[in-house]
């Protein structure tokens, strides 16, 4: 078994919709309060990148948009927000880099 606790933590947020997007910038606060260290990422698609872009946040530098879904709803988005080519699979890379995966 290889000793992990020295490695940061490294978690990948899904919110897929409105009340999603909500409750994964509160997990996202959440962990950075109780871990500085740990690396966060919230990717979002479907109706979360809309609800993001009309509610900005502090968190917005820890979302990850599907360009896909900026694409299919015609959404603009500001430079500052990064933006991934396919949210299933940005998870799937992450996951397999070994982030940690949780659904808000």
């Amino acid at each position: 078994m290889t000793d992990t606790q020295d490695e940061p933590l490294r978690l990948l947020i899904h919110a897929p919709d409105e009340p999603s997007l909500a409750r994964a910038r509160n997990n996202a606060r959440n962990l950075l309060s109780a871990e500085p260290s740990a690396a966060v990422e919230i990717v979002l698609n479907g109706p979360a990148v809309a609800a993001a872009l009309a509610m900005p946040d502090e968190t917005d530098r820890l979302l990850r948009l599907c360009a896909n879904t900026l694409a299919n709803q015609d959404l603009e988005a500001p430079i500052e927000i990064a933006r991934v080519k396919a949210a299933v699979l940005y998870i799937a890379q992450r996951q397999r880099d070994g982030w940690a995966y949780m659904r808000a």
